[in-house]
């Protein structure tokens, strides 16, 4: 009887997790050809709310672990003003990690470093930022004024190097 009742309580919470799978599959895409960005908000790594300005040209994306391992090397090896000077912004999808392991590892080690890191900590903004991306590489976002003017997508801490030359 007791393993009935487990299995029909993990049954349930499967069924009860797979309506947010749906909503979040649902979402508008963010990052579109076109599409102004000019209302991006969020919180950088230090938890104090940050906006995009009329100067920003680049965002970069790290949507996985390794990409985020790949631009914090490239930017560890930068000045602490790189993205100043080159009017961009690196943003950092932590959403998919466990609580407890952002609270006690993630969010810490972030707060370390000498750079500013825009996180997305929320399900629905990742749905929102990484609908129709790739995932696994560096979302490049070029912008003029706000309004995005090409998406490309690189692989490596050289291509990112290419990027900023």
């Amino acid at each position: 009887m007791k393993k009935i009742v487990a299995i029909l309580a993990i049954a349930l919470l499967f069924i009860g997790c797979s309506g947010d799978d749906k909503e979040l599959q649902n979402v508008e895409a963010k990052l579109v050809v076109g599409k102004s960005l000019s209302n991006l908000k969020l919180n950088n790594q230090n938890e104090q709310p940050q906006s995009l300005s009329p100067e920003t040209k680049i965002l970069f994306f790290s949507f996985a672990k390794k990409t985020g391992h790949m631009c914090n090397e490239f930017l560890e090896s930068k000045s602490a003003d790189f993205l100043a000077k080159h009017n961009a912004l690196y943003i950092a999808d932590v959403s998919a990690a466990p609580g407890i392991i952002k609270s006690m590892f993630i969010l810490p080690d972030l707060k370390e470093l000498p750079f500013q890191i825009l996180l997305i900590n929320d399900d629905r903004l990742s749905a929102e930022y990484s609908k129709a991306m790739d995932k696994e590489s560096i979302v490049v976002v070029h912008l003029e004024n706000g309004t995005i003017t090409k998406i490309e997508n690189l692989h490596s801490k050289e291509d990112l190097e290419s990027l900023f030359k």
